[in-house]
């Protein structure tokens, strides 16, 4: 998690929402890509998603507008928190971003209508490496804090993690 300052007056504010300086893990790692997402309806779910090398990538993750609760699930077999989750409320105004590592997939409901989210990739996206965990798979015990009101077709057919085949990590 990475808690911004932004600088704010009578104008409104100005917000670093990235700087490789801040995040030693980035370094030596260009910005590839930045994304945005858009979701019209509170209680939408998105994920869980992640690309497989050679496109595994650090993502930072940002709500721009609206809240959600985002979720990080760790998919790294050496890891002491594989196949744990952790997640987190992110909102256009607590000033929260989440750092997303290689090796861990990404998701997160809508809490309200209207978000936008912002995305910023260490790698280009590959449709050939994307892959995910259907996220509403019982055995990972995520609390989604809203019953599910949406999910893509794509989302709804990811396999459970039981049945994930072995990650192998690009750092």
């Amino acid at each position: 998690m990475i808690e911004r300052v932004p600088a704010s007056d009578n104008r409104g504010l100005f917000d670093k929402l990235f700087c490789v300086r801040e995040i030693s893990s980035w370094k030596n790692r260009p910005i590839m890509q930045i994304n945005r997402s858009k979701t019209k309806r509170k209680g939408v779910i998105r994920g869980l998603h992640f690309q497989r090398i050679p496109h595994s990538e650090y993502k930072l993750v940002t709500c721009l507008k609206g809240s959600v609760m985002d979720v990080i699930l760790d998919l790294r077999k050496s890891s002491p928190t594989y196949g744990k989750s952790f997640s987190l409320e992110m909102t256009q105004s607590n000033n929260i971003s989440l750092l997303i590592p290689p090796g861990c997939a990404h998701g997160f409901q809508t809490l309200s209508n209207d978000v936008e989210m912002i995305y910023v990739h260490s790698a280009v996206y590959s449709v050939e490496h994307e892959d995910g965990i259907n996220s509403l798979d019982r055995t990972l015990k995520i609390n989604w804090p809203l019953p599910c009101t949406e999910r893509s077709e794509r989302d709804k057919s990811l396999k459970a993690f039981d049945k994930l085949e072995d990650i192998k990590i690009d750092l």
